[in-house]
């Protein structure tokens, strides 16, 4: 049994600037893997230290556990979601 993945509210505008077949692709594998296994992903260090990483592709899920949820509160191109 996986945790639940919770969205904040900004991801819907992540997953908008992207294409349909590459957000549901994401989605998917968010689904899949991290919603089973979200401590098996690394944590970030300096100003983002305590959030957790996923990597789907070239595109990153920024993630943290809180209690049974999973919130994920960033999704974007490796290049520009740490920013």
């Amino acid at each position: 049994m996986g945790s639940r993945v919770v969205f904040k509210a900004s991801v819907s505008r992540d997953l908008a600037k992207l294409s349909k077949e590459e957000a549901r692709r994401i989605l998917r594998q968010i689904e899949k893997d991290l919603s089973v296994r979200p401590t098996s992903y690394p944590l970030l260090r300096g100003k983002f230290a305590g959030l957790r990483k996923y990597r789907v592709g070239s595109f990153r899920v920024i993630y943290t556990i809180l209690g049974q949820e999973i919130l994920v509160l960033r999704i974007g191109h490796m290049r520009d979601v740490y920013k």
